[in-house]
């Protein structure tokens, strides 16, 4: 495994819709480790291939697993997700809005409207298929990164942007 540079948008490829996986290689398998390295070294809740200059529709995404974020996540708290060519299949009514950041943009966040929950579908890091009902941040999580994948960034949505101040704490997703 590896930590991988994390690009930020003056590099193309982060603007550009990812392919599609059609080889869960022994390529694949590293590239999936590789994300995952670097997300956990980031630190990060989510990450998208393009955003470690690789066109491929694959996301990792593991919130926190403090204390905190267990009593507030509970089961969903330090899990790891890979979830390879994913879809958005259903949406609720419900939006929220809430702040963000991003690895590919470091040093700002924004305000971020988004639905409450949603399902995801795609397949597992073997190929097999999955789908998950998320709500709350995890929602905005994959949200978040299936912009990614798509070749849109959170600034592009967002109502209001702004840069923190070293004084900040940690205030919204950074993917």
């Amino acid at each position: 495994m590896a930590v991988r540079k994390i690009i930020q948008p003056d590099n193309p490829i982060l603007r550009k819709k990812a392919h599609r996986v059609t080889s869960f290689d022994s390529k694949f398998q590293q590239l999936v480790d590789d994300m995952v390295e670097t997300l956990l070294d980031a630190p990060g809740v989510g990450l998208a291939a393009p955003q470690v200059a690789v066109s491929q529709r694959v996301i990792v995404v593991r919130l926190p697993d403090d204390e905190e974020s267990r009593a507030e996540y509970g089961d969903e708290a330090g899990k790891l997700y890979v979830f390879v060519n994913p879809e958005i299949i259903k949406t609720s009514k419900e939006m929220v809005e809430g702040v963000e950041g991003c690895l590919s943009i470091p040093g700002y966040v924004g305000r971020v409207t988004r639905h409450e929950q949603v399902v995801v579908k795609g397949f597992d890091r073997r190929g097999k298929p999955q789908r998950i009902k998320a709500s709350g941040w995890l929602a905005r999580v994959f949200q978040h990164e299936i912009d990614h994948l798509d070749g849109r960034l959170y600034i592009d949505i967002a109502s209001e942007v702004w840069e923190l101040k070293p004084e900040d704490e940690d205030t919204g997703v950074q993917d």
